[in-house]
């Protein structure tokens, strides 16, 4: 059984978020500690600890998050100079919260994903 997060939390509303989203499948809210000008945290609902622990039968909530993405990106004006996605995997990946998320960031040229 995985163990509950800080966002099971947020998506019950027990904790105060800014929430910009919310359906069936996932909740989208900004991150507390911003990374750019524009940065969205889209978590699953179902909690779900990470990549490694998904099946078939989450196709549709996984292909949620990146529509819900794409509307806050354009919501946020973002859409079209661009925006990064990002979901960690694991430790060495920064996985700090063992609940899929994924963070949508932008409002700023966000240079290169990795460096050396």
């Amino acid at each position: 059984m995985a163990k509950e997060t800080v966002f099971s939390q947020i998506i019950r509303r027990e904790v105060p978020s800014d929430i910009l989203y919310q359906d069936e499948y996932v909740t989208a809210f900004r991150d507390v500690s911003p990374q750019a000008p524009s940065h969205v945290l889209v978590v699953l609902n179902k909690l779900i600890p990470t990549l490694n622990d998904i099946n078939s039968d989450d196709e549709k909530m996984l292909g949620r998050l990146f529509i819900v993405a794409a509307k806050i990106a354009q919501q946020e004006g973002i859409a079209k100079s661009g925006y990064r996605l990002i979901v960690n995997c694991n430790e060495h990946a920064g996985q700090e919260i063992l609940h899929i998320h994924m963070h949508l960031v932008g409002g700023r040229p966000l240079g290169p994903l990795l460096t050396k």
